[in-house]
């Protein structure tokens, strides 16, 4: 396996309270209740003293078209992704509590591929924003659907066009079951009335709660444009998660969750192309565009059917170098333009990430 990247990111000897919870990108180390309490009061972190902590760790695996995909030469993620990822989120993080908006569960960044969180009840929503019409939306319109979410959209619309305002699309995250009107599969298209209406097995505290999230969301998203334009980028869609967090005083709020602003959860496009007429993509959609061209039957990666193919194909298929490479540069210079700051990856990850959680935060398992 090539050594420039992080791709298994799961077996680490990190002290946990539970079985480790590993998705596409991301693992998290739930920690024991006494390592939480005694990281709480050490480091200083403003949440309620029984609150539980986890060690999040970030890969450089990179997900497209809900598979994980790898390359010639061993190389099985993208260089720097993991770190470019953390330090864009977290500098949205910081700008979104400096503005007032809602803190974040992350508590602390000790190292580029590692944040410590606090544990969150999750929104059963993925809260899509929407700035222009293209993707998904754009292929739906152009069949002649002009409803999304319960929003109508007017006639004549181009692609690619920019929207008169921010458009809230949500969508379910995983199976809602016994909801009327809304079906029983992941990843499906739900309005706000519907959210209102079924506000609590969406997991909202209070029907209130539903506009809240709105309004983060949007504030969130109209802080990311206005930030990005000078840099002659544009946001043109993304995707937020929420949930309920306690912090030192007790107070249940709504927080930010995940990641957020990043060219793996944005379209994120070069401005100075888009006005001379052409889109340039500074996100993942590069890459997936990438993989439509490369395949010979780019049905294998649109059809939700032959997704155990997909899967297999991925599994067995090494992708030119080059296609991660590329997505390497967009990455880190994304993150360098955003932060303000040169991005540094990890020569040896694992190697670093246990000396920071072994010596500083005592996290590492006598067996580590």
């Amino acid at each position: 396996m090539n050594s420039e990247v992080l791709a298994v990111n799961d077996t680490l000897p990190i002290r946990t309270s539970e079985p480790v919870h590993s998705g596409k990108v991301r693992s998290v180390y739930w920690l024991t209740r006494e390592d939480s309490a005694r990281l709480i009061v050490e480091r200083g972190y403003a949440v309620e003293a029984d609150a539980q902590l986890a060690v999040m760790v970030i890969s450089d695996r990179i997900s497209a078209f809900d598979c994980i995909w790898h390359a010639e030469g061993g190389l099985a993620g993208v260089p720097g992704k993991g770190a470019a990822l953390n330090a864009i989120s977290k500098f949205w993080f910081d700008e979104f509590q400096r503005h007032g908006l809602a803190r974040s569960h992350i508590l602390e960044v000790p190292h580029p591929l590692v944040w410590i969180v606090q544990r969150a009840t999750p929104v059963m929503i993925e809260a899509i924003a929407r700035r222009f019409i293209t993707g998904s939306m754009w292929r739906a319109y152009e069949r002649g659907e002009r409803k999304f979410c319960g929003i109508e959209l007017p006639d004549n619309l181009e692609r690619d066009q920019a929207l008169q305002e921010t458009l809230v699309t949500p969508s379910t995250k995983g199976v809602m079951r016994g909801l009327a009107g809304i079906p029983e599969t992941d990843d499906t298209n739900v309005s706000q009335r519907q959210l209102r209406q079924h506000w609590r097995a969406f997991g909202f505290r209070s029907p209130q709660d539903v506009d809240h999230y709105e309004s983060l969301l949007k504030e969130g998203v109209d802080l990311i444009a206005r930030h990005l334009a000078p840099l002659d980028l544009m946001l043109v869609d993304t995707k937020f998660e929420f949930g309920y967090a306690r912090d030192a005083s007790g107070r249940d709020s709504l927080i930010y969750m995940d990641e957020v602003g990043t060219p793996d959860s944005s379209r994120i496009w070069d401005a100075v192309a888009y006005r001379n007429g052409r889109v340039v993509e500074h996100s993942k959609e590069a890459f997936r565009q990438s993989l439509l061209n490369h395949v010979e039957d780019p049905d294998l990666l649109l059809d939700h059917r032959r997704f155990a193919e997909r899967k297999q194909f991925a599994c067995e298929h090494a992708l030119p170098a080059q296609f991660l490479y590329s997505l390497s540069e967009t990455y880190l210079s994304v993150a360098e333009r955003i932060t303000g700051e040169s991005l540094v990856a990890p020569e040896r990850p694992v190697e670093s990430m246990m000396l920071v959680l072994g010596e500083e935060f005592g996290l590492v398992s006598a067996s580590g």
